[in-house]
């Protein structure tokens, strides 16, 4: 037999809440006993009828007291299991809220939990009402000529019971998950976590705007002030090899001049690279590093391993590490080679740069390993550096793939 698929949801349904309804009378009924108990030996301790209630007196208060606390990790699972809800984990600090659903809503509850189900078994016994009029003896049923007429309107005041069961089950549950959520969450946390949400966010777009701005500042120059420079240097050029009948003092000018204008070209150019290379938006960071190495004025060895891009800030980031790792070991260490690893470990990104000089590198006592390690924290990576006196060097650095 084959139960068309609404019927089949809405049996999954009622299952659901049925699960849910029993497990959070057993839950919420729990300390409605322990106050009764609480209340009784504390009438009898004031009213001195009974010797032994201040000694028991303190057992059920200090069940009070634990199902206070308990009673909210299970119904953390309740919620989740069941309705898919994630309680926030409560601190000891707020009990108030606690005690609050446990203790005074908490048994409410499991009076309008405890009648639904009263409901849901009274309606299945009243539609079956004839298979337990069968069970009496036979005698009974000839003394009680008009039982059929009666029993028919049992059965069918069941079936309108069975009928209400699943709306009131369900607005039940819906009621249960606005009142928990309201209760039971810490008011400071949720602030907290709202504020983490809000900086992680702004320091996102601060990060994009920064990599945004340097890539204009990297057009602007490159179209620009470079492109002057070059027609500059060039026109030089023509000037030395058309302007013959010049003056010796003349000539020195102009050769003077062609020779800072194509310095200032290179230096524009390492200035552009630093700043935000073409290539890497076009090719990405092995191809960015693998130039980065060939002009490093010591030997590297580069190996990258990346089976896909990371954001591009987080590219530019770890470009910028390498490239500023290699100018400290060129210009410090006295190292001979350096090694260069790029890898990624699911979502991080693990960048590290070694060499074999002389150690002794401090980020403690310099702006550029601080200034490193500043730029690696804009993206929430990790810097570590481990430089001993006499090498080597190894600096590792993880960033998120994604920010």
């Amino acid at each position: 037999m084959t139960i068309p698929p609404r019927l089949r949801r809405s049996l999954t349904r009622l299952r659901r809440d049925m699960s849910f309804i029993a497990t959070g009378m057993l839950l919420h009924l729990v300390t409605a006993p322990l106050f009764l108990w609480a209340a009784r030996l504390a009438v009898a301790t004031f009213s001195g009828t009974s010797s032994d209630a201040p000694v028991i007196l303190p057992v059920p208060v200090a069940l009070i007291a634990i199902a206070g606390f308990g009673l909210t990790e299970a119904h953390r699972w309740r919620y989740r299991e069941l309705c898919g809800v994630d309680l926030p984990r409560l601190r000891f600090a707020v009990a108030r809220r606690q005690f609050a659903y446990n203790c005074l809503v908490g048994p409410c509850l499991g009076i309008l939990e405890l009648l639904v189900l009263a409901l849901l078994v009274a309606g299945a016994a009243a539609t079956t009402i004839y298979a337990w009029i069968m069970l009496l003896p036979a005698s009974w049923r000839f003394d009680h000529p008009g039982y059929t007429t009666q029993a028919a309107y049992v059965m069918a005041a069941g079936a309108v019971a069975l009928a209400a069961v699943p709306s009131l089950a369900g607005a039940l549950v819906r009621l249960e998950n606005r009142i928990a959520p309201t209760l039971l969450r810490d008011t400071r946390a949720e602030e907290l976590e709202q504020r983490v949400e809000d900086l992680t966010e702004s320091r996102a777009g601060a990060v994009d705007a920064a990599h945004a701005e340097r890539r204009r500042i990297e057009r602007d120059l490159h179209d620009g002030a470079q492109q002057r420079l070059v027609s500059l240097a060039l026109n030089l050029g023509i000037a030395k090899v058309t302007l013959k009948d010049l003056p010796p003092e003349v000539r020195q000018v102009i050769d003077d001049a062609h020779r800072e204008a194509k310095e200032s070209i290179e230096e524009l150019s390492h200035l552009v690279r630093g700043l935000h290379p073409s290539v890497l938006d076009e090719l990405g960071l092995d191809a960015a590093l693998s130039g980065l190495a060939a002009r490093a004025p010591l030997p590297v060895r580069l190996r990258v391993d990346l089976p896909q891009r990371a954001a591009p800030a987080v590219e530019a980031v770890a470009y910028f590490v390498v490239s500023e790792a290699l100018t400290n070991i060129a210009k410090h260490a006295h190292a001979t080679r350096a090694d260069v690893t790029v890898s990624r470990l699911g979502e991080i990104l693990r960048v590290v740069v070694a060499d074999d000089g002389a150690g002794g590198a401090d980020p403690a006592g310099g702006t550029g390993l601080k200034g490193l390690a500043q730029r690696v924290g804009s993206v929430d990576g990790t810097f570590r550096m481990s430089s001993p006196t006499g090498g080597p060097t190894v600096m590792t650095v993880e960033l998120p793939c994604a920010l």
